[in-house]
């Protein structure tokens, strides 16, 4: 019995440990993609997403395809300026190779000095090349309805 237990201890700390490595891959993607729209990088981008790949930005523009989404990503950064910073807060594993990370999107330095806070949800894939993004959806908060 003894043998089972430490056993079973011995799997769940290896499947935390993977977890954990796996939950720090999909950061670091999410830190790639701000790093090359940091730097205009259409090739670093194009390089993070899988080919079916969509993105719902918070004007409603939705862009299909990872061709669409580095057009979009590289016009959104030339046109509107400002620094883009993405704290993800939390990554959860649907099955072992999809995952959504979810977090804080800050838009700073715009006209005006104004910041945009928004949220975003990146949903991501695990292939024979690692994490590519599938989808990200960006949201502005909206304020809270009226109470009937």
């Amino acid at each position: 019995m003894r043998f089972l237990k430490c056993s079973l201890f011995f799997l769940m700390a290896a499947c935390l440990f993977a977890q954990s490595g796996e939950d720090a891959a999909v950061r670091q993607v999410v830190q790639k993609f701000m790093d090359a729209r940091d730097k205009n990088d259409a090739r670093a981008i194009e390089a993070l997403f899988t080919a079916d790949a969509d993105q719902l930005v918070s004007s409603g523009e939705w862009r299909k395809g990872r061709a669409d989404v580095v057009k979009g990503s590289m016009a959104s950064s030339q046109s509107t300026g400002g620094t883009r910073a993405i704290k993800v807060t939390s990554v959860r594993f649907l099955t072992p190779g999809v995952a959504i990370a979810d977090g804080h999107y800050d838009l700073a330095g715009l006209a005006g000095g104004a910041t945009r806070n928004m949220w975003t949800s990146i949903v991501m894939a695990k292939g024979a090349d690692g994490w590519r993004i599938a989808a990200i959806r960006n949201m502005l908060p909206a304020a809270p309805a009226p109470s009937k």
